[in-house]
C-alpha cells in the first residue's frame, strides 16, 4: 500500500479530510506521517486523535536547504512514496523536490495560473474575477507553477467577503484533493509538458 506524507503548517483540514477518505475505503494509501512546521498547528492535534504519526520539526529561523533536509530525513524514515502539501506555507527548496519528482502534490485556492502564492482569495476578490476556485497540481520549482491535475470552479457572488469566498472554495478543495490523490497513485495520467492528461 502507497505511504502518503502530509506536511501542514496549520488546522489541516484538507489533511482532516484526505484521512477520511481512506478511513472510508476511498482512497487506496495509508498515512505513514504527518509533519508540521509550527508547534502551533492545530493540524498536529487531529493527527494525534486519529492514532497517527505526527510530527513536528519546527522551522522557524532555520535555513531552507537545512529544514528541507531534515523533512527529508524524515519522510525517508517513514518510507513516504507521495508528499501531498496541505496549507503547508513554506516554499521547498530545488533539493526537496529532485527527491520526489512528480511526487509532490499541493492544493492551491485559486483557478492557476491567476492569483499564485498567499491570500489568493483576498486576490481575487481585488482583482473582480466573477469565478474562483481551486487547483491540485504537482509542485515543480515554481511557486504554484507545476502541471495541474484537477480544477473546481467556485462562483464569486457580490456580497462575498474572502471568508466567505474561502469557506465555499475550500468544500471543494476537500473534494478533488483526494480525487487528484486517487489519481496519481493509480498511476493514471500522463505528463507531457504542462498537461496532465487523465487516461
Amino acid at each position: 500500500m502507497k505511504r502518503l506524507g502530509i506536511l501542514i503548517s496549520g488546522r489541516g483540514s484538507n489533511f482532516e479530510a484526505i484521512a477520511q477518505n481512506i478511513a472510508a475505503g476511498s482512497i487506496s494509501a495509508e498515512i505513514a506521517v504527518v509533519i508540521a512546521n509550527r508547534p502551533e498547528a492545530r493540524g498536529l492535534a487531529t493527527a494525534l486523535r486519529l492514532g497517527l504519526n505526527a510530527v513536528c520539526i519546527p522551522s522557524k529561523g532555520l535555513d531552507r536547504e537545512i529544514y528541507d533536509r531534515m523533512l527529508l530525513e524524515e519522510l525517508s524514515r517513514n518510507a513516504v512514496d507521495l508528499v501531498c502539501l496541505a496549507g503547508y506555507m513554506r516554499l521547498l527548496s530545488a533539493t526537496f523536490i529532485r527527491q520526489f519528482p512528480n511526487r509532490i502534490l499541493n492544493i492551491h485556492p485559486s483557478l492557476l495560473p491567476s492569483f499564485p502564492g498567499l491570500d489568493a482569495q483576498h486576490q481575487a476578490l481585488d482583482h473582480g474575477v466573477k469565478i474562483s476556485g481551486c487547483t491540485v497540481h504537482f509542485v515543480d520549482e515554481g511557486l504554484d507553477a507545476g502541471p495541474i491535475i484537477l480544477q473546481s470552479a467556485v462562483e464569486v457572488l457580490d456580497g462575498d467577503s474572502a471568508e466567505t469566498l474561502s469557506a465555499r472554495i475550500l468544500q471543494e478543495e476537500h473534494r478533488i484533493y483526494s480525487e487528484a490523490i486517487r489519481l496519481v497513485l493509480a498511476g493514471n495520467y500522463r505528463i507531457e509538458g504542462r498537461r496532465v492528461t487523465l487516461t
